[in-house]
């Protein structure tokens, strides 16, 4: 289940933080969540085949209406959770990036997107990166919508190993990691290069980051997540 991500323009990172080193509102970055793009069976099939491997339930996530894509979570402990994400056919995926990254990742066949860190304030990577950010919308089954702001995307077309940041805007308890689980998110395999990331992010990143383990290898390989192992209450699964 598991994959590197092709794009056009790889050798062109963009900007990167190296003079930066953080924000004092940015002192707790969060490991947020993972993304899975999925392959030609589907957004329904691929969430059962997690919920399967995890013994946990998935949940409807809803429409991007913005980005045009849907997706289904699966919660995890440590206000994190597991995003399984499809391209839907609609004008605005032509045009949000990331849209653009998750159909090209389905049209690989599916597999690991990327990692997402949650920041208190967006602002500095705004100001490195010249752009604003985004606003990220969507709405529950039952009407109430979930509201983000996120940025970095295009980094990570460029060079997938690269995580990208979003900020919270609606109230805890509607966010997905409102909901409880005891399954965790303990490492993550990275194809890449552990400095390149630093500089992106602006910070240290050691090899157990906010708790997750954050192994870089083959760096001079096609970047990208290889692998994510969770523990579960049956032991870790590695997929």
């Amino acid at each position: 289940m598991a994959g590197g991500i092709e794009s056009a323009g790889l050798l062109d990172h963009g900007p990167d933080f190296a003079t930066w080193r953080g924000s004092g509102k940015n002192g707790a970055m969060h490991v947020d969540h993972v993304v899975y793009a999925v392959g030609p069976a589907g957004l329904a099939a691929e969430a059962k085949r997690f919920e399967k491997a995890l013994g946990v339930k998935s949940r409807d996530g809803g429409i991007h209406p913005t980005f045009g894509t849907q997706m289904r979570l699966i919660p995890l402990s440590d206000d994190r959770y597991l995003e399984v994400v499809e391209v839907l056919d609609h004008p605005a995926a032509d045009k949000a990036p990331y849209g653009q990254a998750v159909r090209a990742r389905m049209e690989l066949g599916g597999g690991w997107l990327g990692w997402v860190v949650s920041v208190d304030d967006l602002s500095p990577y705004e100001q490195r990166l010249e752009r604003s950010a985004v606003r990220g919308l969507r709405h529950f089954p039952d009407g109430r919508a979930l509201e983000w702001r996120q940025i970095g995307i295009k980094g990570l077309i460029a060079d997938p190993q690269l995580p990208y940041f979003i900020t919270w805007v609606s109230d805890a308890d509607v966010r997905p990691q409102a909901l409880s689980s005891d399954v965790s998110l303990a490492k993550v395999e990275i194809a890449g290069n552990r400095s390149r990331v630093e500089n992106w992010m602006g910070v240290q990143v050691p090899r157990v980051f906010d708790g997750v383990e954050l192994d870089f290898n083959s760096p001079s390989g096609y970047p990208g997540i290889q692998s994510v192992t969770f523990v579960t209450p049956g032991g870790a699964v590695r997929i």
